[in-house]
């Protein structure tokens, strides 16, 4: 199903909530998902795709302390997260977890969420500010993670990294607003040895908005699957495959960047990887040089394309936060 125009009935994870989809300046909002599409929906490592809380108690986090409390709670649990949350560091996510925004006011202030040996959670509609390290880091052999309908604001490192083994992982709907390292898929030149076979993220209708660099850098992973995403202003570059990644740049809108991707020639001291690019739309952009072939995604998951034209309006209408409606 196509995943600007599925109904909106967040009842897997909330119940019957009815919500509705926000309209913006640039037209009405796309109505949400309901569960995940691209590979953290794939039944793999005995998980049945992505679910997050469900099954579990719901609460409301008000505070710091219960927040970190409800993270670090064993079991499945919703965790409703109201006004601004301050924490420190990155702060680590149990399994089977939806974290989740009411309305335009869940905001995490100062750290981030750390994912080790985690999996079954799920991230959506949460600003996350001022990061003193990593936003959101998926590590250590995480797997079936869903990050859906964020912000990312001037994170001191990167707003979303995807290192160590993690798989099986999709970055939908997201605003990366004027970030810097944005997002890193794969730890080092030198992990290969853990990195490689792994790192499987789909990473789709996201607003790569100013963000200067890694949207994303990869290397080792494959597929890594960059569709239908709206990339305006990126100072450095857009994609970048690099150390044997495999990456699928795919019905994407690049406005205004220069180096939309590189592969063949690597990226500063990391070393070739593979691309292929189709369908994107390129507009006051230079060139995405291409290299060798990359497995299909469709492997995994089946998928339906938004035409790239209609990229740019239908992601300023749908991503960020406070577009899944009220909760």
């Amino acid at each position: 199903m196509r995943s600007s125009s599925l109904t909106l009935a967040f009842a897997l994870l909330l119940g019957a909530l009815g919500f509705g989809g926000q309209a913006t300046a640039a037209g009405p909002a796309p109505l949400a998902e309901t569960a995940p599409t691209g590979f953290a929906a794939v039944n793999a490592l005995g998980q049945n795709g992505t679910t997050g809380g469900v099954g579990g108690a719901t609460v409301t986090a008000t505070t710091s302390e219960q927040f970190l409390r409800y993270i670090d709670t064993v079991g499945p649990l919703i965790i409703k997260v109201q006004g601004t949350i301050n924490i420190t560091s990155k702060q680590g996510v149990r399994p089977n977890k939806t974290i989740i925004g009411i309305g335009s006011s869940g905001v995490i202030n100062g750290g981030g969420l750390d994912f080790y040996r985690s999996y079954n959670v799920i991230v959506r509609n949460i600003k996350f500010t001022n990061a003193e390290d990593d936003a959101v880091n998926v590590g250590r052999e995480s797997h079936h993670i869903w990050i859906d309908h964020n912000e990312f604001v001037a994170p001191v490192d990167g707003a979303l990294d995807i290192n160590r083994a993690a798989e099986y992982v999709t970055v939908s709907w997201n605003w990366f607003n004027k970030t810097d390292k944005n997002m890193l898929i794969g730890h080092s030149d030198g992990n290969g040895g853990q990195d490689a076979g792994k790192l499987k993220v789909s990473i789709h209708h996201n607003f790569f908005d100013g963000s200067k660099q890694r949207n994303p850098r990869v290397r080792f992973g494959e597929p890594v699957h960059v569709y239908n995403n709206y990339f305006r202003n990126n100072e450095l570059y857009g994609v970048a495959a690099t150390m044997n990644a495999g990456v699928l740049v795919e019905g994407n809108y690049f406005e205004n960047v220069p180096h939309p991707c590189y592969s063949a020639s690597g990226y500063a001291d990391s070393g070739p990887g593979r691309l292929v690019q189709r369908g994107n739309q390129f507009v006051g952009s230079g060139t995405c040089e291409t290299n060798g072939s990359v497995t299909e995604p469709r492997a995994f998951y089946a998928y339906t394309l938004d035409p790239a034209a209609n990229v740019p309006s239908l992601v300023r209408a749908g991503a960020g936060v406070g577009k899944i409606g009220s909760i």
